[in-house]
């Protein structure tokens, strides 16, 4: 059996419209998500309309996919996956 790591890249364009939504979803399957990083660009006045948030998550994959969809069905939200397969010790 191979053990992995799944990174999800959750594009937001427009943090202030779509951070509750978003905040609900993560809130729901906060117990599949291992580490969160936010990114967000800087504007002249401060924070920028979009944000980067990076997720590792684990758990069975039907949940993860659940998290990845709803994510992805979200107006002005893009996920992006990244799996990292690796010999289980």
């Amino acid at each position: 059996m191979r053990a992995k790591h799944t990174i999800l890249g959750v594009h937001i364009t427009d943090r202030l419209k779509e951070a509750m939504d978003v905040q609900k979803l993560l809130t729901t399957y906060g117990s599949y998500i291992k580490t969160r990083l936010g990114l967000h660009e800087l504007a002249d006045v401060g924070p920028g309309p979009n944000g980067l948030l990076l997720l590792e998550v684990a758990g069975p994959d039907s949940s993860v996919k659940a998290l990845t969809e709803k994510l992805s069905a979200l107006e002005g939200v893009e996920v992006k996956s990244m799996v990292f397969e690796h010999p289980a010790p």
